[in-house]
């Protein structure tokens, strides 16, 4: 998964260990971090002051005193469905794990160590230094939580500022002062195939967010530059083994060809917006189902102005730099959507990376101006990941959106070409942290980039598995010749079989279809997603 901030992970293995029908291995690495057990001797064996250090001191709900989580240390979570297995059991599995993976690659005088858990280098001698710290949590037969093996990360954290895992006795080391030098990615390798063999093998899909193998230099497309390019991310996406795809002049499919109506319901919808001096993402990214949804008094307003501070590789939104926030807004979608009488109001937004909160405290403001001026309408919000901040996605759930919705657009693969200033962990994280608060929860795949049948099915997977209500699938549309290339045309029977598999994964609704957005039908999406409360009364 490369690199996660740590509360990013802590969401997404909750979700996964409270939702889940799957195993799952999560692999990645963590910036600079402390945690610890709701035990842990914390005044013996932390050594700095936290918060002059500037790393965190996170307690979470594992066994074990304090450990530390860092760059070059590889960290894995399995979240495993083990009934009828003590949390001994799954230490011990967990150590095997990984005194197969060093002995594999290199390190032979390695095992456990009598009373300690964890993995040690020399356990039989007075010498005994610890390489990977385990700490894990099982309840109701399900996992969380996991191991640190030590690769190349600075030892000095663990050294001179805790005392790891409370042992005073003993000291740590890694691979890389064991003088062995083996890439992150090759660990990793070895790290699935020993995993694939201990804890089950059957339907395995490995489903990797980055490749550490070919990395991606971002930095100049996210910085804005490099454009007038014929295709944005040319080289980029030949990384990701995307090729020239459809011509943009193609004729579309006729299923793809969307039947445009402006009568007065749309020439009206469109004069109120000029009026309220609103914009809805239904025209900003030219939405093929505009009069459709128009037609019927649906439309999505889009908050925080129409400038976005991100620049992905499928999206129409303007990217020049955006105003300041307008106070009035909340009240102008307000008036619009009680003036067009709506039962349900989606409200987007572009991202504003250039405010502390993201723009969070704004569409809650929104949300609450139209419960005031609307109370029975339900609320649909459209947020970008805030940057990681969850403490800024609480500001909007305090405002108790009825719909939380927050797109992971594509693959894991495309991730990083598709939308390079976002991530995959991160979306997953948001999402998780919302359904945790009791959010009905949503999010958006696009098909036809380049991505294969296997990976959507993947893709689904991991949003059930953190407890995602609602899912749209649509076909990928080119806006432009300065965007990604579409890669084929799906047929509709595609969109049914997938919708089929979401639902048998445990997605309550799947909307999807060749021109289905993540709006589309948000209405009925919702009234098929959201449980409903049946009272029962006295039998005569």
């Amino acid at each position: 998964m490369g690199r996660v901030p740590y509360r990013e992970g802590a969401a997404l293995q909750h979700a996964m260990f409270t939702h889940g029908q799957h195993d799952h291995l999560l692999l990645l690495e963590h910036d600079h971090v402390f945690t610890h057990g709701p035990h842990a001797n914390l005044d013996e064996h932390v050594l700095i002051d936290p918060e002059s250090s500037g790393i965190e001191l996170i307690e979470v709900d594992r066994g074990g005193d304090v450990t530390y989580h860092g760059p070059g240390q590889l960290t894995g979570y399995p979240i495993l469905s083990r009934p009828g297995k003590g949390s001994l059991a799954h230490v011990r599995m967990v150590e095997e794990l990984l005194i197969r993976v060093l002995r594999r690659g290199g390190l032979d005088d390695v095992g456990r160590l009598e009373g300690y858990p964890g993995v040690w280098v020399a356990p039989g001698g007075r010498d005994a230094r610890k390489i990977a710290a385990i700490g894990v949590r099982l309840a109701r037969g399900r996992t969380k939580h996991g191991f640190n093996l030590n690769n190349t990360n600075d030892l000095s954290y663990m050294r001179d500022h805790i005392v790891a895992c409370g042992i005073r006795d003993y000291g740590v080391t890694s691979l890389a002062e064991e003088g062995i030098e083996i890439d992150m990615a090759d660990l990793v390798d070895l790290v699935v195939d020993e995993a694939a063999v201990l804890m089950g093998n059957d339907g395995l899909v490995r489903h990797d967010i980055i490749d550490a193998r070919t990395p991606v230099d971002l930095a100049p497309f996210s910085q804005g530059q490099g454009a007038g390019q014929p295709i944005r991310l040319r080289s980029r996406a030949a990384q990701a083994g995307l090729g020239d795809g459809v011509e943009l002049s193609e004729r579309k499919p006729d299923w793809l060809r969307a039947h445009v109506r402006h009568d007065e319901s749309v020439l009206g919808m469109r004069r109120m917006l000029r009026e309220l001096d609103l914009v809805t993402v239904c025209e900003d990214a030219g939405c093929p189902n505009l009069s459709e949804c128009w037609s019927d008094g649906t439309a999505t307003f889009m908050v925080l102005g129409e400038r976005c501070t991100r620049r992905c590789g499928f999206c129409l939104v303007d990217t020049r730099r955006p105003d300041q926030p307008d106070d009035d807004e909340p009240s102008r979608v307000a008036e619009a959507v009680d003036r067009l009488g709506l039962a349900h109001a989606v409200l987007t937004m572009v991202a504003r990376d250039d405010l502390i909160d993201g723009g969070m405290a704004h569409v809650g403001r929104c949300v609450t101006a139209i419960r005031s001026r609307r109370p029975d309408c339900r609320v649909e919000t459209l947020i970008s990941d805030a940057k990681g901040n969850l403490a800024a996605i609480d500001l909007l759930l305090a405002a108790a959106p009825d719909v939380v919705n927050h797109n992971v657009e594509t693959v894991p693969r495309l991730q990083r070409v598709v939308r390079p200033s976002a991530g995959y962990a991160r979306s997953l994280a948001i999402l998780a942290h919302a359904s945790a608060a009791g959010f009905v929860t949503k999010s958006s795949v696009m098909v036809g980039i380049g991505e294969r049948d296997d990976e959507i099915e993947a893709t689904l997977v991991d949003l059930a598995s953190i407890g995602v209500d609602i899912v749209t699938i649509g076909q990928y549309l080119r806006p432009t010749d300065h965007h990604l290339p579409v890669d084929r045309w799906v047929e509709p029977e595609k969109f049914d079989a997938w919708s089929a598999y979401g639902r048998s994964v445990g997605i309550r609704h799947v909307e999807a279809s060749p021109l289905t957005r993540s709006s589309y039908h948000a209405r009925q999406s919702a009234d098929a997603a959201t449980p409903v409360a049946i009272t029962l009364g006295e039998s005569s």
